[in-house]
């Protein structure tokens, strides 16, 4: 195979979806917080999002993800070779909800590993998955994005309740040779001194759950809204920029642009930066709120089957989030 690794190419097949059942309108914030329809709307561009049950938990959501993506691509579990799940908040802090998702769907041959990048996920975990392809170490994958905020939000902090839903996507990666689709350019980055914008105190080694040092801290999401989104604006259009002139591709070349659904206004802000014309920006977070590393994989389906994204066609992705990290993926579909 290392011989044949420079024409291989890691070729996304079929991807699949699963979101919580529980739709949440935004109305339903009314009696919980001092908020409104209105205000979240015009401040977001979130109309509703879904919350996941007791039952839909991280691996659930995964699974069910990434056995329509097998079924799509006509793929037995047995054949699939490895399982990526980009999750932060896993069924555990260990084992991993990987291992737990190649049970669950019958991949009995696959390996199976987590990647920890927050929004920016899918983004990390579709180069990891795509070189293992193109090295050839292997020669299919799995890679999963997938996160249940719902379950770790302060229902009373009206600055992060609103924001985000639950959900996932898969998409099952195969190499092909001699093609040119796949996986063509990817930037991830990092900046750590901005940990502390985005974080859940308790539950890691630093603040265990129910330790000394986890008194007074909090179990629930804390995001620094003004510090985020002012990163956000700046990374996402960096990213795009970056990953182009690697590709050595010019934004008018590309044809859709799917973003991490965080926020309509640094979506919009980042299409503008590169100068994408709204028809060519595919948005679904007035639907689910952001999903985390979920939203870049369930907005590749929905605009898959909604026919605004071709097989063929180029595919610029990206995303951001708690680390903070930030990346951006080129893909011809």
């Amino acid at each position: 195979m290392g011989a044949r690794a420079m024409s291989r190419k890691a070729v996304i097949e079929s991807v699949g979806m699963a979101v919580a059942e529980r739709v949440m309108p935004n109305s339903e914030f009314e009696a919980i917080v001092e908020t409104s329809d209105e205000w979240i709307r015009t401040r977001t561009g979130i109309s509703e999002r879904r919350v996941s049950s007791d039952e839909e938990t991280c691996s659930y959501l995964a699974a069910k993800a990434a056995s329509q993506a097998l079924e799509r691509a006509s793929c037995d579990p047995n054949d699939v070779q490895m399982v990526v799940v980009a999750t932060v908040t896993g069924d555990y802090i260990f084992p991993s909800t990987a291992s737990l998702v190649q049970d669950m769907i019958g991949a009995t041959n696959a390996g199976a590993f987590d990647v920890g990048a927050a929004c920016a996920g899918f983004i990390y975990s579709a180069q990891v998955a795509a070189s293992m392809i193109e090295s050839g170490t292997i020669d299919n994958a799995l890679v999963i994005g997938v996160d249940v905020l719902t379950k770790f939000v302060d229902w009373s902090d009206r600055s992060t309740c609103i924001l985000f839903g639950d959900g996932g996507g898969a998409v099952f990666m195969r190499a092909q040779e001699n093609t040119n689709r796949g996986l063509i350019a990817t930037v991830m980055n990092s900046d750590g001194s901005g940990a502390k914008h985005i974080k859940i105190d308790v539950g890691g080694s630093l603040h265990a759950s129910g330790s000394e040092s986890s008194k007074g801290k909090s179990c629930h999401i804390f995001m620094e809204g003004r510090e985020v989104y002012r990163f956000a604006v700046k990374a996402m259009g960096e990213s795009c920029c970056s990953v182009l002139e690697k590709a050595g591709v010019s934004a008018d070349e590309v044809d859709l642009f799917v973003p991490h659904q965080a926020n309509l206004r640094i979506i919009e802000a980042a299409s503008q930066r590169i100068g994408l014309p709204p028809e060519k920006v595919f948005v679904n977070v007035q639907k689910y709120g952001n999903m985390s590393a979920g939203s870049i994989p369930v907005a590749l389906y929905e605009a898959e089957q909604s026919g605004k994204l071709k097989k063929g066609g180029l595919v610029l992705t990206v995303g951001f989030g708690a680390g903070l990290v930030w990346g951006a993926n080129l893909i011809r579909w």
